[in-house]
């Protein structure tokens, strides 16, 4: 086992190796202010540098390709965007025990969208689906990463994790969703751009408007079904409808969207929701608009 590794094979990331690393790769930042976020994600811990930079360590090694892959592409993406995305400053190498690739990024103010804040607003549901509709519509040419991969891959956890959650939700419910989206047909169109984690917490807000997208560590091209989770982590019923509306979103596809936010939603709550009551409150409310589709 690597030094400064815990137990379950994750690298034990504090301050004081943050800030060797900046230190010795980028000394030019060394005399910038470091300072952690939390609650940062589940693939990441974060570090704003002085005013003007993040920095983004990987927690885990399903996270190690994303620094890489945001640095290549966001800066072909971000000029066909209608919001602000990260601009990405440097790589980081592994040192000091630390192993994987790590990002440096411009800092982008704004605030955490939150379904109370925006939920309501078909406006918001229609600036969204526009950002899919432009992220959908750039050239996908000489990518070559792995896709989000399928709903059938998700099958036996998903199906599992029902079980686990069997007397806290509707089961049954859950279960003629998901075989729904698992028949519903494939997409059969050349593969599009999707962001892969489309979700209320990687949305910031500026004066209570949609202002910037983050973390793209699950961009991928494929079947943008996946990017349909924001319907239900962030929307009611009748902003719903808007965005449906607006992005043009066929029966099957909007099935396979349902699926994915399923999936995911059963996932995070399963992994986080006993030790932490802000997953398990925004899972909850993921699952259930799930189920009303």
């Amino acid at each position: 086992m690597a030094t400064g590794r815990t137990a379950d094979s994750r690298p034990a990331i504090e301050a004081a190796l943050a800030r060797r690393l900046v230190d010795t790769q980028f000394p030019q930042w060394a005399e910038l202010p470091l300072k952690r976020l939390d609650p940062a994600g589940s693939d990441h811990v974060i570090y704003r540098l002085g005013e003007e930079l993040s920095v983004r360590l990987p927690r885990h090694a399903g996270a190690i390709g994303q620094a890489e892959k945001e640095s290549g592409w966001l800066p072909r993406l971000a000029p066909h965007l209608p919001l602000s995305i990260p601009q990405p400053v440097a790589v980081g190498e592994p040192d000091f025990g630390y192993p994987w690739p790590w990002a440096v990024s411009h800092w982008l103010d704004g605030e955490v969208a939150t379904a109370e804040a925006l939920g309501d607003s078909s406006r918001t549901a229609v600036q969204l689906a526009e950002f899919l509709i432009a992220l959908q519509q750039i050239p996908t040419e000489n990518f070559e990463d792995p896709t989000a991969g399928s709903l059938t891959d998700r099958d036996q956890a998903t199906r599992a994790a029902m079980a686990e959650v069997d007397g806290l939700f509707d089961v049954p419910a859950m279960t003629e969703l998901w075989d729904t989206a698992l028949s519903a047909p494939g997409w059969d169109r050349p593969p599009v751009w999707f962001h892969g984690d489309f979700h209320t917490g990687n949305l910031l807000t500026v004066d209570g408007r949609l202002s910037a997208v983050i973390d793209f560590g699950g961009l991928g091209i494929g079947d943008p079904a996946c990017d349909l989770m924001i319907a239900f982590t962030l929307m009611s019923a009748e902003s719903r409808a808007a965005f449906r509306a607006a992005l043009g979103v066929d029966g099957a596809t909007w099935a396979r969207g349902r699926g994915w936010a399923l999936a995911t939603g059963l996932n995070a709550y399963t992994s986080y929701a006993a030790v932490n009551p802000r997953v398990a409150a925004q899972t909850t409310r993921q699952i259930t608009e799930a189920l009303i589709g």
